[in-house]
Formats: structure tokens, C-alpha cells, sequence
């Protein structure tokens, strides 16, 4: 009895996280035909929840590190208010193009596009950006992807070089049905298609006040108190994941010594999340 109340304490936080409830939002439901193959390489990494987390602030510290992809967060939404809101919106979206079936996914894809259509403007060296750029989207994939992938090697299981490939090629149709360009489809690409993009990143206020943002965790009551203490861990490990390049540019600093703690706690975490999925929560 006491089992079953603590897993569905847990699987209702979860999804409380990810699931907007005063806008009725529910888990996205497993199709029998999803966009990416259910046996995939990518379901499997997109099923996990901590690692998704760890891998998801890790990806959003890494992307804003492009002016492109940080002008279109600074000047067209209001993550200064809900942050939280960005993150779960990205998460929704993972899922439905993971999980949901394909006209869902395709319905997906085309509201993103719908909006990035709209997204543009300048950034401080007066350098237009557009969202729909297919650069500026490709920029996007792969840091995330990287992030994804490398969190759940971290804090889910070990993948053979194939396996990576296989995750990249998975993944590779949600991108090109954005419009980004390049997509790469193994590793090797994705890793030199990343470092392409070095000279063109760069550290501003902006940049800062948005890892800030990502990093900084409050809570109001008492009862807040342990989702925050699991935040701000996702948010170390996150850091930690970052290529050191990265850490580095955003002035942070890895755990160092207490690497080893942040990644057994991290780990339990991820253990303790996955006991609670992994049966029905019977009264």
C-alpha cells in the first residue's frame, strides 16, 4: 500500500512537470505507428525522464551560446516568467514526434515551423537572424541531440558507436521536417557539424541571465523544497555535461572533486524514477 502511494506521488509529480494541467494537457499516448520506430535507438533515450532533464538544461545552456538561437528566446518569449513552461513545451514536443502517432508528429512539426516563420530580428553586432533559418535550425538539432544522447550514455546505459549512429539517423526526419540543413545521421557528423559552429558562439548578458535563469531553482513552501533540491542536482549534472569548451564560456565550473557524488545521486534519481514507471500504481 504505502509502495503503490510513493509511485504514484512520483508519477504524479513527473507528470505534473511535464504536463501543463490547467491546459488539460495529459501524457502524450503511445501510437501503434509513431513518427520514430518504437524499437528505435531514440525511443528508448527519449523514454527516460532524468536523463531527458539532465540532457534537456544541458542543450538549452549549449544553444544559447549562439546568437541566432538566444536572439530568438530573448526577444520572442517570456522565459523570464516561465521557464519552466519553455522547458515543458520542448519536452511535449520530444514526445509527440518520439511517441505519437505520425499524424500528430507531422501536426506538431508544422505548428513549430508556423511559429518560427514568424521569429526574427537582429542581434547586437547588427546581424539579422531568422528562426527558420536552416543553419540556425541545424544548430539547434545537434547541440540538443549531443546533449540527449551523451546524458543518457551518462545516467541510462552504455551505447556501442552503432547504437549513436542509429540514435542520429532516428532523430534525423524531425529535424529535416523543421527545415534545418545540415542534419547529420552518425556521430562523427554530429560532433564536426558542433565544432563548426564554435567561431560563430559567443557570450553576451543575454547569455548569462538566461543560464541563470535555467540554473537558478526557488521554491515558495516547504513542500517545494525537494523538487528543488532534485532541480538544482539535474542542473549540476547538466553542467557537468557540458563540453568543457562550453562550461568555460558560460564562466561555470564543473563538480570536480564531487563529480563522483553528483553522478551517484543523479544516478539514484534516475533509479528511484524508473522503479515508479516501471509498474501500474495499484491502491
Amino acid at each position: 500500500m504505502v509502495t503503490n502511494a510513493l509511485r504514484r506521488a512520483l508519477v504524479g509529480e513527473v507528470r505534473a512537470l511535464f504536463n501543463d494541467q490547467a491546459k488539460g494537457e495529459k501524457p502524450v499516448p503511445r501510437a501503434e505507428d509513431p513518427f520514430i520506430a518504437s524499437g528505435s535507438v531514440a525511443a528508448r533515450v527519449h523514454g527516460d525522464v532524468t536523463t531527458m532533464m539532465v540532457g534537456g538544461v544541458a542543450a538549452l545552456l549549449l544553444q544559447m551560446l549562439h546568437p541566432g538561437a538566444l536572439g530568438g528566446v530573448w526577444d520572442h518569449s517570456d522565459f523570464r516568467r516561465d521557464m519552466r513552461g519553455r522547458l515543458r513545451r520542448t519536452a511535449r514536443f520530444i514526445a509527440i514526434t518520439t511517441y505519437g502517432s505520425k499524424p500528430a508528429a507531422l501536426a506538431a512539426i508544422a505548428h513549430v515551423r508556423g511559429i518560427h516563420a514568424k521569429v526574427g530580428g537582429v542581434q547586437p553586432d547588427g546581424t539579422p537572424y531568422r528562426a527558420d533559418d536552416p543553419r540556425l535550425l541545424a544548430w539547434v538539432h545537434v547541440a540538443g541531440s549531443l546533449c540527449f544522447l551523451d546524458a543518457w550514455r551518462r545516467f541510462g546505459g552504455p551505447l556501442t558507436i552503432a547504437e549513436q549512429d542509429a540514435y542520429f539517423a532516428d532523430v534525423a526526419p524531425v529535424a529535416e521536417a523543421l527545415g534545418a540543413d545540415p542534419v547529420p545521421r552518425t556521430r562523427r557528423a554530429a560532433e564536426a557539424l558542433l565544432t563548426s559552429f564554435r567561431p560563430e558562439l559567443h557570450v553576451d548578458h543575454r547569455v548569462r541571465e538566461v543560464a541563470r535563469l535555467v540554473l537558478q531553482q526557488r521554491g515558495e513552501t516547504l513542500r517545494d523544497v525537494p523538487a528543488q533540491t532534485v532541480q538544482g542536482l539535474i542542473g549540476r549534472a547538466a553542467v557537468d555535461l557540458l563540453p568543457g569548451w562550453a562550461r568555460t564560456m558560460h564562466g561555470l565550473s564543473g563538480s570536480g572533486l564531487a563529480r563522483p557524488a553528483v553522478d551517484a545521486l543523479t544516478l539514484g534519481v534516475a533509479g528511484t524514477l524508473r522503479w515508479a514507471f516501471a509498474a501500474p500504481a495499484r491502491a
